[in-house]
């Protein structure tokens, strides 16, 4: 019983910070090509990522695989249209986050990365690497002006 409410808490406040976050970034956005449209993943560092997803899964009921897990959502403009959240925990010793040296890594929902990459080009923002293209969607690595490097995914999400 504890453990179904933790879980629901959870969901609850992912839900909720993911319409606060998308209703912040659209009125700063709005008319502009390529934009966030919501958080697509958080990563992060740790001495046994297998161990310690097994722990989130024995604790936390989350059901986890090679790469975490993934929150499943459906988006509020269009009822029909699923959406994904990944979790990922990484071992310590990656160089996935290279050149940042941080602990995490954020992936962030967008609608458009060629408009994206072009304005951030534009705009002077540091791109690490060049647009790759997988069947789950496109990828771009840029860096903040902290460094922190954020990955863009505009993604294919599926229909119901």
């Amino acid at each position: 019983m504890k453990k179904s409410f933790l879980i629901a808490c959870a969901i609850c406040l992912s839900f909720g910070l993911g319409f606060a976050f998308n209703s912040l970034v659209s009125e700063k956005t709005e008319g502009k090509a390529g934009k966030v449209t919501g958080i697509g993943g958080v990563f992060f560092k740790c001495k046994d990522p297998k161990a310690l997803k097994q722990w989130y899964s024995d604790h936390l009921g989350m059901k986890v695989d090679q790469y975490g897990t993934n929150f499943e959502w459906f988006t509020a403009p269009d009822s029909t249209k699923k959406g994904t959240t990944q979790w990922g925990p990484f071992k310590e010793t990656t160089k996935y986050f290279l050149p940042s040296t941080k602990e995490f890594m954020i992936n962030y929902r967008i609608d458009d990365m060629n408009a994206m990459a072009k304005r951030l080009k534009e705009e002077g923002v540091t791109i690490t690497d060049t647009v790759e293209t997988f069947d789950y969607g496109k990828f771009l690595h840029i860096m903040d002006l902290e460094g922190n490097k954020i990955e863009l995914w505009e993604p294919i999400d599926k229909k119901l």
